[in-house]
């Protein structure tokens, strides 16, 4: 049965995104084609608002306690953080664990392409729920979306981990790779999270909707930096396989156990953010996304301009994913012609 503050969730997170695609997002589309690495660095914030939003609203109004062990982020490297997928949810609580020892505009996650059409920062409307992250503003956010099939994901992969090196903008790339091999291009490090939960487990979005909001959030961060991985990509896949491995075993003690990562080091990088900093951060998301959305109706009601506004762009973020693809299918082209940089296709010709 659905509760009352599984749908004030849900509602929140669907009206923020809706509306902050369309009035946050939606003016500096121009300046793609002007700059897009001002465009580029303009947007990573300003969706890195709207993901302080989910965290505030599970640790201040429903009161979801965080706990993270082991290593920590240095802040603004480049990264590959693989985890374990234990609901389908993970991808939004590793952004609790990211805004302290982190920078949220930095991660870009690499996920299906059937997500791009769902409206929104996030994919809000299947089964009037959350599904995975995709939809509009994913595209703005330049997030890696792929088929699936590597023979055809290889080159738009590569040529967009290589735009993000070109402007210079780092990048923490999360992906679900299930033991798969990994690349150390362009890298700094690889974090390997393990994410746990001791109590109840929301398993999809229906149980958000009807408020099983999981108690307690276990992380355990691993750190490996460029220089401690293996060069070629035949030891990188035996790399992974063992990283998952231990992630089992870390996991069937942790259930098995006191249910909490046991881990007797010290990390040597701090969190990048105090916990005063957080909660100042955590309250001032509730109360600008609050008044956001409720400025944006006001505004659509009263005023016409605002309405056509309003309709063109839902208009243009419709057609141009249908036509061209999605946002960071233009924004990549754009660059290219802007800046004359040869694709990765290009150079193999």
């Amino acid at each position: 049965m659905m509760s009352l503050k599984g749908i004030y969730f849900m509602v929140s997170l669907f009206l923020g995104s809706f509306f902050g695609s369309i009035f946050m997002l939606g003016p500096f589309i121009p300046l793609m084609f002007i700059t897009p690495s001002w465009y580029r660095w303009i947007n990573n914030r300003l969706v890195a608002t709207w993901l302080t939003l989910p965290v505030a609203l599970l640790e201040t109004i429903f009161r979801v306690k965080v706990i993270i062990t082991g290593d920590a982020f240095v802040p603004g490297e480049r990264t590959v953080i693989i985890m374990n997928h234990r609901t389908r949810m993970d991808w939004m609580f590793l952004w609790n664990c990211l805004l302290r020892y982190s920078y949220l505009r930095l991660e870009k996650i690499c996920l299906k392409s059937s997500l791009k059409s769902v409206p929104g920062f996030g994919p809000f409307l299947s089964n009037i729920c959350l599904t995975a992250v995709a939809g509009w503003a994913m595209q703005a956010a330049a997030y890696i979306f792929i088929h699936r099939r590597w023979k055809d994901d290889k080159s738009h992969f590569e040529n967009m981990l290589n735009y993000f090196c070109d402007i210079q903008e780092p990048l923490q790339l999360l992906i679900f790779p299930e033991g798969t091999d990994l690349t150390g291009n362009n890298l700094d490090a690889i974090h390997d999270i393990t994410v746990a939960y001791p109590h109840n487990i929301p398993q999809t979005e229906k149980h958000l909707l009807n408020g099983n909001f999981p108690k307690e959030i276990h992380f355990h961060i691993s750190r490996y930096p460029l220089e401690t991985l293996p060069d070629s990509k035949e030891e990188l896949q035996v790399w992974c396989h063992k990283r998952w491995q231990e992630k089992e075993e870390r996991l069937r003690l942790f259930y098995e156990g006191s249910k909490s990562f046991e881990f007797t080091g010290k990390s040597v990088i701090p969190p990048c953010k105090s916990e005063f900093r957080v909660l100042l951060i955590k309250w001032m998301s509730i109360l600008y996304w609050t008044l956001f959305t409720s400025a944006m109706f006001i505004l659509i009601c009263l005023y016409s301009i605002v309405r056509w506004y309003f309709f063109i762009t839902i208009v243009f973020f419709v057609l141009q994913e249908k036509i061209f693809g999605g946002l960071e299918v233009i924004e990549l082209a754009c660059y290219r012609f802007l800046w004359k940089r040869p694709s990765v296709d290009d150079k193999k010709k």
